[in-house]
């Protein structure tokens, strides 16, 4: 018998799938590849998180997903399933173009290199993929399709022009959605972000809050922590949206008003029953009432200082509520109280955001921490009107009685939240309303690298879409695409681009300079792999309903309330203009457990601890490695890597390998039987629930109990190489070849488990007493539990213990333990 060498192995069976073209998928779902196509002709679309392919390539962490979507599409293809296991690259946006501006090479050149070196480096673990239905987002014939759902969106008035503060990175040079950001700092480069008025467009996603919210309970096979993540970030609260006017007065004089009229301030409140209780109004930083009523504040320096400086925080640290509240009154303007006509004092505060509610509050200091800290700082008042404590040293936030509440006294919360809700709409001072979390997408990018947003400017028209016929506008090919850190696109410079005719009239109009973020080519890319060639719609309808909806999408938990949640927008929008046929476009979700690095850090060059897949390969074979990353730990957990883990795996396939020795054509006793059918009903069915590591030592078990015999039946062994083969398909191939199959182990037919086999002959009984063991014996299972008992009792190490004393309690857990209480 030969020595396994796992580099000709490899190198042989990849050279085999790429010829043969094994791994094509067939949209007629007849592919005559596959032998046991006939059993059921049913699809399952299996996808991953596709990456952006930065110039580092992969590290050993990296194809973690990769390695589990591929044992699934292996045993599904086995199975006899039509599978679609597809991948591609998410190549505009930041970080490849700080890759390229640190290299200083194009972006264009930069993805097309770092593709192959990632494409090369999947290709060494035997994946399963089609790349005939391979997609970059940075191809034209795709992104044509990304500009049309835009032009589809301006249509609709989902997508418009904005003017308002938006979250600005200094250090990348772009606005940001809130999406983007994490801790109130810039998620790909760590910078605090600010508060910057820019034009820019932005999409309603918010007009969808209630529906991603509500489909949530479509998605019964997502994780429920994933689910909660997006409905936090949704953030539904229901409530009131209170009007106060606000009039002009001279300080010192209330009531008295210098001139005639009246704005409003609109407040959103969960507790519009404490109306009573408000003291003073608080407006963020960026709300318009202080750029609108200007010319009335009579301190409009020292406001504007304080703006200024509430603008360099992050919106953590503006809520953190462990910090000294800051504040300054707005003098010159009061707010009037609508259900009582009290003129109130108007403060600016950046503990309250503009990107939330209507960026106003009524402040009710009694009954709230943050208000109470705010007016004790500022010796403001504090009108107690909840029954129920002392509001003198601390906010009473309890439901309680109501007093002080003229209408509302005596009612408790739900009572009064109804009747001053109805009273506020009755006298057309408020209305009920549910609010969101969830912000309006900012879409702009004021940077290079990214799909051109298909709008022109025209003086007479204004915004005009490009026409359909005149899709993809593609990228201009330039030299120079530093951002301008302006708050304008590097693309404004090149005039013989920007300059064009009115889609429209005819007339001079400009481009649209902006572009659009990472996240617009990545909302839809699995609907792509569908029909990646189609020139003439997104994606044929008749085959999205074949293929669609994805049946398992494995990728990072960070994307639940970015990605995840932009896609399924985007998706449910395609549905409603009917390009797609279902509402929601992941059936199942599985996030990947991180795979740090053997010091416990996450893998990073800063750290010196990166481990290249390449070398692990070369040393130990892709198919080791693909078997220690699924053995490493529960598949959602974060592990450890280390090497000592794969040579383990590397040793085991060895002993897989020697045992072609044994194989006979013998009958096998009835307990490897057992074993074997136990093996297949266990590894079936921890694949389908990705749960590798255990479906893993299953496998383990059974090859222990192999290799303790002389010989092995030829059936149990090649059984054994078929649930082996999704985790480590080169050495499977070979072995199954040796076997004397010409065919590939992936057009076979995976085994199914007889229930009669997996029923044990006998069963191993823990003897107790009074909760310690005391014995143990075997025991045939068809034996009843008095005898089992009766045994019990009997037994000499039982007697010992006894001394002669009749047990009070003598309990039988049926194929587990017999408990005796004395």
């Amino acid at each position: 018998m030969r020595k396994y060498n796992h580099k000709d192995i490899e190198k042989k069976w990849q050279k085999f799938w790429k010829e043969t073209e094994i791994y094509k998928t067939k949209d007629d779902w007849e592919n005559p590849a596959f032998a046991n196509a006939a059993a059921g002709k049913a699809k399952y679309y299996v996808l991953d998180m596709f990456p952006y392919p930065s110039g580092a390539g992969l590290h050993v962490g990296h194809p973690k997903g990769y390695i589990a979507t591929d044992i699934v599409a292996r045993m599904k293809m086995m199975q006899g399933f039509n599978v679609l296991h597809p991948m591609g690259w998410d190549a505009f946006g930041l970080p490849a173009e700080n890759y390229a501006l640190k290299n200083k090479v194009h972006p264009a050149e930069a993805t097309e290199k770092n593709i192959a070196t990632f494409k090369k480096q999947l290709e060494l673990l035997g994946f399963t993929y089609d790349w005939d239905r391979e997609v970059t987002t940075t191809d034209p014939a795709y992104y044509k399709w990304t500009q049309w759902t835009f032009i589809q969106m301006f249509k609709k008035g989902l997508a418009y022009e904005s003017y308002e503060p938006i979250n600005w990175c200094a250090e990348c040079k772009t606005g940001l959605a809130n999406e983007d950001l994490e801790g109130g700092m810039c998620e790909r480069c760590g910078s605090v972000v600010e508060q910057k008025p820019l034009r820019q467009w932005v999409i309603r996603i918010t007009d969808y809050a209630e529906r991603l919210l509500k489909d949530l309970e479509l998605l019964p096979e997502w994780e429920s922590s994933i689910k909660e993540m997006q409905r936090n970030w949704i953030g539904r609260s229901e409530g009131a949206e209170v009007i106060f006017s606000v009039i002009p007065v001279k300080t010192g004089i209330p009531g008295s008003p210098i001139e005639s009229g009246m704005t409003d301030v609109k407040v959103f409140t969960t507790r519009p029953d404490t109306l009573f209780g408000a003291t003073y109004v608080v407006v963020a930083p960026e709300h318009s009432l202080i750029k609108n009523q200007e010319n009335k504040i009579e301190n409009l320096e020292e406001v504007k200082e304080y703006i200024k400086k509430a603008s360099n925080k992050t919106d953590l640290e503006r809520t953190d509520l462990a910090k000294e509240k800051t504040g300054v009154e707005v003098k010159g303007l009061k707010a009037i109280n609508p259900v009582n006509g009290e003129e109130l004092p108007i403060w600016v505060a950046d503990y309250v955001l503009s990107g939330y509610g209507t960026g106003a509050i009524m402040a009710v200091p009694a009954h709230d921490e943050r208000d109470w800290e705010f007016a004790k700082k500022f010796g403001l008042e504090i009108k107690e009107v909840l029954k129920g404590g002392d509001v003198t040293v601390a906010a009473f936030t309890e439901d309680g009685e109501h007093i002080n509440s003229e209408m509302l006294n005596g009612l408790n919360k739900v009572g009064a939240i109804e009747k001053i809700s109805s009273w506020l709409q009755e006298k057309g001072l408020g209305t009920k309303k549910v609010q969101y979390k969830l912000r309006d997408w900012v879409f702009s990018r004021q940077r290079y690298w990214g799909e051109p947003i298909p709008l022109v400017n025209c003086e007479k028209c204004g915004w005009v879409p490009v026409p359909d016929d005149q899709l993809p506008l593609e990228l201009p090919k330039v030299k120079n695409y530093e951002p301008s850190g302006t708050g304008e696109s590097p693309l404004v410079n090149i005039t013989d681009w920007v300059n064009t005719a009115c889609p429209h009239c005819g007339g001079p109009g400009k481009r649209e300079t902006n572009t659009m973020p990472q996240w617009a080519g990545s909302c839809w890319y699995y609907l792509r792999y569908i029909d990646n060639k189609n020139d003439k719609v997104l994606v044929d309808k008749e085959k999205e309903k074949k293929w669609s909806p994805v049946d398992l999408y494995v990728g990072g938990a960070e994307h639940a309330t970015r990605h995840l949640l932009y896609a399924r927008f985007w998706h449910k929008f395609l549905f409603d203009i009917g390009a797609v046929n279902y509402v929601e476009p992941f059936k199942k979700l599985q996030h990947v457990g991180l795979i740090l690095a053997e010091d416990g850090r996450k893998m990073s060059k800063r750290w010196n601890n990166v481990i290249n897949p390449n070398e692990i390969v070369a040393e130990f074979g892709a198919d080791s490695m693909r078997l220690y990353e699924m053995f490493m730990g529960p598949f959602a957990q974060p592990c450890a890597w280390s090497t000592k883990g794969v040579v383990g795996m590397r040793r085991f396939l060895e002993r897989v390998w020697n045992l072609q020795e044994k194989v006979d054509d013998f009958q096998a006793n009835s307990i490897l039987f057992n074993i074997l059918h136990k093996t297949i009903k266990k590894v079936t069915e921890d694949i389908n629930d990705l749960k590798f590591n255990t479906a893993i030592s299953s496998l383990m078990i059974l090859v222990n109990a192999m290799s303790d015999l002389e010989s092995v039946s030829k059936d149990i062994y090649e059984k054994t190489i078929l649930l082996l083969a999704p985790f480590s398909p080169h050495v499977c191939e070979e072995l199954w070849q040796v076997l004397g199959h010409n065919e590939s182990i992936v057009t076979a037919t995976w085994p199914i488990y007889d229930p009669e086999l997996i029923k044990d002959e006998s069963v191993n009984i823990v003897v107790q007493i009074n909760g310690k063991v005391r014995d143990q014996f075997i025991v045939p299972v068809d034996i009843t539990g008095e005898e089992i008992k009766k045994q019990a009792l009997e037994s000499e190490k039982i007697q010992k213990w006894l001394e002669g004393k009749e047990p009070k309690k003598v309990i039988y857990i049926p194929g587990k333990l017999v408990s005796i209480v004395i």
